[in-house]
């Protein structure tokens, strides 16, 4: 469509997953790497990093300049409007531990619901696209995806996958487990995770996790999942570094 660069909303329902990653880092150069070695999306974490605006701003920009999609982990729904604004193709919704939560998140996304109008943004191209035009297009091309990460969540699954509007869900196991306690020991935690992939199979909603290899993908893949994220531009940075820093100390 008009305006959309990367199609990530429709890549989201797409037969083949799709691949992305955090980004921690306060810098455009992270992404533009990562572009360039074909990720599909990054997700700028707001919620866990030292992002301001106007950092999570140009980083967008450089994503969009790639043709890569750029998401934002939001630290609030009020943040919504200000990061579609800039650009972004999709935004992670931390905590939708309700249907209502889901439903303000998907509104707050939308100039059909409750999205703030100014068509004089990057998402609007800075005023040269016709206002009808533009609202129509970012309600078509904005992605909103929930987290589920909150135990509450699992007894309200029909209710927050049967929302309108909403495109995906991301489960965060760690925090899924933190908030289970006790109850996630001895696979309680994986057993949840299957309930929640079981169900927005069943609800046809796409379904995004966290993994570490290809092998633990393709088991995932196998559960449901149908989109993954792998690391962060920290944990590359980490990750390579350690393993330079032993070759050169002789330990491998």
């Amino acid at each position: 469509m008009p305006g959309d660069r990367t199609g990530f909303r429709a890549r989201l329902r797409a037969p083949e997953p799709i691949l992305g990653t955090f980004l921690k880092i306060p810098s455009t150069q992270p992404a533009e790497i990562l572009a360039t070695l074909g990720f599909d999306f990054v997700v700028i974490d707001e919620e866990h990093a030292p992002f301001n605006p106007e950092t999570t701003d140009a980083i967008l920009l450089a994503c969009r300049a790639h043709g890569m999609a750029g998401l934002v982990r939001v630290r609030q729904p009020a943040d919504i409007l200000r990061v579609l604004d800039c650009g972004a193709d999709g935004v992670l919704v931390p905590h939708v531990a309700s249907p209502e939560a889901a439903r303000e998140a998907v509104a707050l996304a939308r100039y059909s619901g409750a999205r703030g109008l100014s068509p004089a943004t990057r998402a609007g191209a800075f005023g040269a696209t016709d206002v009808a035009q533009h609202m129509t297009w970012q309600d078509r091309r904005c992605a909103v995806i929930a987290m589920m990460e909150d135990m509450e969540c699992l007894d309200r699954l029909d209710a927050i996958l049967a929302t309108d509007g909403l495109d995906a869900i991301f489960i965060g196991r760690a925090d899924l487990a933190a908030s289970m306690g006790p109850a996630a020991a001895d696979g309680g935690i994986e057993r949840a995770v299957d309930l929640v992939l079981a169900s927005a199979r069943d609800a046809g909603m796409p379904a995004l996790v966290l993994t570490s290899n290809r092998s633990e993908a393709e088991e995932f893949r196998s559960r449901g999942a149908t989109g993954f994220l792998s690391m962060s531009d920290q944990g590359f940075l980490r990750e390579q570094a350690a393993r330079i820093r032993a070759i050169f100390s002789g330990s491998v």
